[in-house]
């Protein structure tokens, strides 16, 4: 499961996938490709969880991010980012919204929203030419030999042509099992979920007319959309401490650095949620599919759990923050024992009891 980065030449989003990943990158020679890395998720239960417990080791969980090449013209028109666009599981779109003189923009100013609904413009155009040659191809196919499974799949891709020409991306539509199964394995780009990160100057940052502007556009095609300093937050990775981090945050009148934000934005995107282990010994947080019973999220742990998986102890995070400790919670017959049907929700601490 990984997060593809995405947007035009001198947007910031190399500054953002170093300060997530912690990488340096070189410049490449020859034609641009995938950088692979991989993200800490930035959870303040997490932070919680460790100042509570002290443990010997902690461990956050980590998500996999791809940096892809630049969405310039020549890059669009040969094809190959489609390509590796569509080998992702979701994307995050950096926009540039900063104004600077000393750095060019590809379409010759500043204009964040046409930016935005030039490359959403992008991929739904790719979509309908898959779909449309497709057609194409089915069409042919039929009249040599008819086919009902194709003729299924006629009808399928018919329908999607409709909802694409209305600008509309595939992640709205809803598809059944056997439709899935249809589609499942073409590269339509638009049923990704996606992120738009609007990389603002330092001064941006408290000004949300911007996500103000793009509100109803992203409620109608189901898009995230967040605000990120690229230059604050490589600023905030190079102090030392956390109270140094703490105070910089706070002379910005910051409550979440950006980057945290955007972790759990990818996460949403990824359809997983947050769970924990906890215990002096180790704090660690864990990452299962949204709507995952009890006994998968133990097989994220170790197989051997899942396989033997008895009964899950529970704590909830907000019950535990409340009573301060599980000395508490116990006191207050706030520890819950759940079964193999248990769905886990994001922010669970779970104890697995199990034999094998």
């Amino acid at each position: 499961m990984k997060v593809g980065i995405i947007g035009l030449p001198q947007t910031g989003k190399k500054t953002l996938f170093q300060v997530l990943t912690g990488s340096e990158l070189r410049e490449q020679a020859g034609p641009a490709k995938p950088i692979p890395g991989t993200a800490e998720i930035l959870d303040p239960r997490f932070d919680l969880l460790v100042s509570m417990y002290n443990p010997a080791k902690e461990a956050r969980a980590r998500i996999d991010l791809v940096l892809l090449p630049k969405m310039e013209q020549e890059n669009i028109a040969k094809g190959d980012i489609f390509q590796e666009i569509a080998d992702v599981d979701a994307l995050c779109h950096v926009i540039r919204a900063f104004e600077d003189d000393s750095v060019y923009h590809a379409e010759g100013s500043v204009e964040p929203i046409r930016d935005a609904e030039m490359v959403n413009g992008e991929l739904v155009m790719h979509d309908q030419i898959f779909v449309e040659k497709r057609i194409a191809r089915i069409e042919t196919a039929l009249k040599k030999i008819k086919d009902e499974k194709q003729a299924i799949e006629l009808e399928l891709m018919r329908k999607l042509l409709e909802h694409l020409e209305e600008e509309k991306p595939l992640r709205l539509m809803e598809f059944s099992e056997d439709e899935e199964l249809l589609i499942r394995s073409y590269p339509l780009i638009t049923r990704k979920e996606l992120i738009l990160a609007f990389n603002v100057s330092e001064d941006q940052l408290g000004d949300n007319t911007l996500l103000e502007k793009m509100a109803e556009q992203c409620s109608q095609n189901k898009i995230e959309a967040m605000l990120v300093s690229a230059q604050v937050e490589s600023e905030i990775v190079l102090l030392d401490s956390e109270e140094e981090k703490t105070e910089f945050l706070e002379d910005l009148g910051i409550k979440e650095p950006a980057l945290g934000i955007m972790t759990g934005l990818c996460l949403k995107a990824l359809g997983l949620v947050s769970f924990f282990t906890v215990g002096t010994d180790e704090v660690r947080q864990w990452l299962v599919r949204r709507d995952s019973p009890a006994p998968v999220a133990a097989g994220v742990i170790h197989s051997d759990l899942q396989r033997g998986f008895i009964r899950a102890e529970l704590i909830k995070y907000d019950e535990l923050m409340e009573y301060g400790s599980e000395a508490e919670l116990k006191k207050a017959g706030k520890m819950y024992l759940q079964g193999k049907d248990y769905i886990v929700c994001d922010g669970d601490i779970l104890n697995i009891r199990f034999k094998v």
